[in-house]
């Protein structure tokens, strides 16, 4: 589900996310699915945001523009925006996802 911050995004970097395939990093872990591509997600706003509180499958796009999908051992606080969220029915199957492999993601509304 896109939110709560796809608004710190403009429209042609959300649709960017969806429309990447992402490669899962070596540095994913625990806490969070590290992913990469050639695209690098570019936000429209700049200015620091508050740390706020932060659920699994929360997608975090760092200053480095490569999301990072906070799983089950996440921090509960974050200050980089979250343009989207990946529905709890989904979260332990991308905990499950070995380096190398392959995502996109697809919004949904419920």
């Amino acid at each position: 589900m896109l939110g709560p911050r796809d608004d710190w995004f403009p429209a042609d970097a959300v649709h960017a996310f969806t429309e990447t395939e992402w490669t899962v990093t070596p540095d994913s872990n625990r806490v969070g699915l590290r992913l990469d591509s050639e695209v690098t997600l570019e936000r429209n706003r700049y200015e620091e945001l508050p740390s706020e509180g932060m659920v699994a499958g929360s997608v975090q796009i760092p200053p480095n523009g490569k999301p990072v999908v906070f799983l089950r051992d996440h921090a509960v606080t974050g200050g980089y925006p979250v343009v989207a969220t990946v529905l709890e029915e989904d979260i332990d199957i991308a905990a499950q996802l070995p380096p190398g492999a392959r995502v996109r993601f697809e919004i949904v509304e419920k």
